[in-house]
Formats: C-alpha cells, sequence, structure tokens
C-alpha cells in the first residue's frame, strides 16, 4: 500500500505543473482507484467464512486455484495482486477513451507518470470517458468509447480481483489474470502495441497450459476454437487498415477520402458476414462490435492487443515454451530502443 501512496504522490506533483484539466484527471484516477483499494476482501478469509455466499465461495476458490497457477506454473510475480475481491457493482471497472484523426490510423496518445504514453485515456466514470470522446470528436477526431473489466497498476499496488472480471467463466478469468500480471513481469514504457502484445501471448500459453493441467479437453477445444476465429476477426481489420492507409496516403479531397473509407468499412462489414455465416456456424460472439460505429480509432484500438502476438508467440516457442527464459528475452528486446526494439521482435530466431 505504501508502494501506491509513491504513485499518488507522483500523480499528483505531476498534475500540479500541468493545468487543471490534468488536476481533475488525475483526482477522478486517484479517487477510483482508492475507492476499489479500500473495498478489498481477502480472498482466502472469504473461502473460510461460512457466511460467504456458496457461489462467491466458489468463484473465490477458482480464483485462488488460478491465482497460485500463475506464480507456480507461469513465473508470474507471488505478490498480493488478485489475493483480494471488490464487488464494483457494474459491468466495467473503467472505460477508455481511443482516439484518431478522420483520415490516419495512427491512435492520439496520452502520457503519464509511471506509466508513459498510451493510445487511450482511462476514466472510472461513464459519464467522463462520453464527455472527453464528445470533445474530441468536436475536435474532428474519430473516438471509441470501451468498458474495461480488469486493469493493472503494475505492481505499485496489489491489485485486487473485481466483480468484472468473473462476467464470463472460468477461462475468461484465468486469461485476465495472467494477462494482468504479465505487465507487472515486463512492462516497457511508451510502447502500447509491445507491451498489450506480450500480454496476450501469456495470456493465451497460460490459458493452455492451464486447460491442460486440468485436463479439461472440452474447454481447450473451446478456448482454441475462440482463438482462431479471433485471428480470423484480426485478419480481416487487418485486411481494412491496409486499404484504409493507402486511402489515406493518395492524394485527394477530404470528400473522396471519406467516401472511400465508407466504403471500406462497409467491406470490412460484409466480409464479417460472409465469414460468420460460410465459416463460423452462425456464431454471433463479434455482431455487437460490427453492430457500433466503426472508425479509425476502434481499429486502431483493436490493432494494439493483436499486432505483435504472433511474433510473441514465436519466440515463446524459440524458448522451448520457458516462461522465465521467454520473460528474459523480452526484457532484452524491450530494453532496445523503439525502432530497433519492433525489429528484433520479428526477426528472433532464437531465445536470448
Amino acid at each position: 500500500m505504501r508502494a501506491f501512496f509513491r504513485l499518488v504522490a507522483v500523480m499528483i506533483v505531476v498534475s500540479g505543473v500541468t493545468g487543471c484539466t490534468s488536476v481533475s484527471y488525475y483526482a477522478q484516477s486517484v479517487q477510483g482507484h482508492l475507492r476499489i483499494m479500500t473495498a478489498r476482501q481477502d480472498v482466502g478469509k472469504l473461502i473460510e467464512d461460512p457466511s460467504t455466499p456458496k457461489a462467491l465461495r466458489a468463484r473465490m476458490a477458482s480464483a485462488s486455484a488460478i491465482r497460485q497457477f500463475a506464480t507456480d506454473e507461469l513465473a508470474l510475480p507471488d505478490n498480493n495482486s488478485y489475493r483480494s475481491y471488490v464487488d464494483i457493482g457494474r459491468d466495467s471497472v473503467t472505460w477508455a477513451v481511443f482516439a484518431a484523426p478522420a483520415f490516419s490510423l495512427t491512435p492520439r496518445t496520452w502520457c503519464f507518470p509511471v506509466f508513459g504514453c498510451v493510445p487511450y485515456r482511462g476514466y472510472f466514470s461513464r459519464k467522463s470517458a462520453i464527455e472527453t470522446a464528445a470533445e474530441l470528436q468536436g475536435q474532428g477526431m474519430d473516438v471509441y468509447v470501451t468498458g474495461i473489466t480488469a486493469y493493472s497498476t503494475l505492481g505499485w499496488s496489489s491489485d485486487p480481483l473485481l466483480s468484472t472480471m468473473f462476467s464470463e467463466d472460468k477461462t475468461y478469468l484465468a486469461g485476465l489474470v495472467f494477462h494482468e500480471l504479465a505487465h507487472q513481469r515486463v512492462y516497457v514504457h511508451d510502447d502500447s502495441a509491445f507491451n498489450e502484445s506480450f500480454a496476450v501471448a501469456v495470456e493465451t500459453t497460460g490459458v493452455k497450459k492451464w486447460l491442460r493441467a486440468a485436463g479439461d479437453t472440452a474447454a481447450l477445444r473451446r478456448y482454441e476454437a475462440a482463438r482462431r476465429r479471433k485471428a480470423e476477426f484480426l485478419a480481416l481489420v487487418s485486411q481494412t487498415r491496409d486499404e484504409l492507409a493507402k486511402v489515406y496516403s493518395n492524394a485527394g479531397t477530404s470528400e473522396q477520402k471519406l467516401a472511400a473509407k465508407t466504403a471500406a468499412i462497409e467491406r470490412l462489414r460484409m466480409r464479417y458476414r460472409h465469414m460468420r455465416d460460410r465459416r463460423w456456424g452462425r456464431y454471433r460472439g463479434y455482431d455487437a462490435w460490427f453492430a457500433s460505429p466503426i472508425n479509425n480509432a476502434k481499429l486502431a484500438a483493436t490493432s494494439v492487443y493483436s499486432d505483435r502476438v504472433t511474433a510473441f508467440l514465436r519466440l515463446f516457442d524459440l524458448c522451448s515454451g520457458d516462461y522465465v527464459r521467454f520473460y528474459a528475452s523480452v526484457r532484452r528486446i524491450g530494453a532496445l530502443d523503439q525502432a530497433h526494439r519492433a525489429e528484433a521482435l520479428a526477426a528472433a530466431d532464437r531465445c536470448y
């Protein structure tokens, strides 16, 4: 907890010299996190307490086993993160605002003390997130607001399990825990694509290992099928991003570019419907994503979590599935400057 208050002190000092908007923004961040931290309940005590509702006790027991697996089998940090629980009483813990110019796929970034620069701004209030998005939209930006079910303070505080993390099955919970703990193991300032893709790689390999250890072959098949669908979805998005990049780089009026942008996004929707109905047996898990507006900000947000996952998974295989060696290799690559970092990861042919 002392580490968290050191973080708060840094945030307050920085906010004090960067204007009123920053003061109010950091204030809501600190207040939102403090409300969660002060509401924590120890997972072990919840399991042992006979007054704990049966369903909650079962969820805590599963979460406790997943947390221990993360340390024992995935070499993730052995600390107090995800060993406490908070029921936050809503569907999302925070809301992230992404923004990008109308004719660019490069997202706007915001820079923060400790965490560096990231391509989104997070809010504990959906209303505040929507208001910020409206302001950015008024400046001519494409915007995208999405709810977040978990977040990491990178070990500055003992992050709790949140009720939002139990919105789906145990496999989903395991993925979240492994993903967020991965950020505590390796985090590179100012490179969200590197950080998120690394965490997704740990999440993916970790969930598969966890399901195999549990002998749950049915859940493993479902998970692998979901990962295949996710890869196919991302391939569609990548294809559209490539098309839009050409549109934006070509000469032409704003009206011409807007028409081409609209057409490219409609082709994306058409390709999705074809894939869903012909190859997915009408699985509709991505319908909501396609039903809401699609723009540069939304496409950029999707790419942050996916662009380098394949490269990290290949590096993991080069390290023979040894998490300690994998993390060491990722740290060495992460220590390079950003341009060489991307090249080194893409070209890796051994475990460093």
